[in-house]
């Protein structure tokens, strides 16, 4: 097959990055109405939001700064660019949720399930476009591309060390919930987004 044919075209690739965020975003918002936790620097925003009040958006485009400087030169400028356009679509979108949609009471497992679905179909659509949602996943995918390791279980795994923050912070049933939903979307990533299974790349 004709490798030009496999490369994603920019629209596509805008396309990936507004959805991916997108979706990310209201699987966060299920996250924060149910009082539970994602890893990642996601999870580092939330227990940031949930121990001082401050808006998760915000919270969260300035926790990721330091992982910025790991894209641009260790993963490649255009999936610094994408990533960065993606965590800032992400953060806008989150911090105005709350004046579009109002969620109410949200199942802790109902949040767990669909809330981390929705995150790693989200993070699934900007690997595949070669972006990210920061922090972790920067780091995830640097270990896939450069060790072969399973993007999916390197998640999974820094993300355990989230949880272990989050008994400080939450009660232990949240976290267990929160574990549930790292677990879903762990799944998601490690069944759908393995080396050399899916070769498109961005024409641009």
């Amino acid at each position: 097959m004709d490798a030009s044919l496999s490369r994603h075209r920019l629209h596509e690739d805008v396309m990936a990055i507004m959805l991916g965020s997108a979706c990310a975003a209201l699987g966060i918002g299920l996250y924060e109405h149910a009082q539970i936790l994602i890893g990642s620097t996601a999870g580092i925003a939330l227990l940031i939001t949930y121990s001082t009040g401050w808006d998760f958006g915000p919270v969260f485009f300035v926790v990721n700064l330091p992982f910025y400087w790991l894209a641009w030169q260790r993963v490649g400028h255009q999936f610094a660019l994408k990533t960065f356009a993606a965590i800032a679509l992400l953060s806008l979108i989150s911090w105005q949720m709350p004046r579009w949609i109002d969620i109410g009471d949200v199942s802790p497992l109902f949040a767990a399930l669909m809330g981390g679905s929705l995150i790693g179909l989200g993070a699934l659509a900007l690997f595949r476009h070669r972006g990210s949602l920061g922090g972790f996943n920067i780091l995830a995918l640097y270990l896939q591309d450069r060790r072969g390791w399973s993007a999916g279980k390197v998640q999974l795994a820094l993300d355990g060390l989230v949880m272990l923050m989050a008994f400080f912070v939450l009660p232990p049933t949240n976290v267990m919930y929160s574990i549930v939903g790292a677990a879903v979307l762990g799944v998601i990533l490690t069944l759908n987004h393995r080396p050399g299974r899916y070769t498109g790349t961005s024409s641009n």
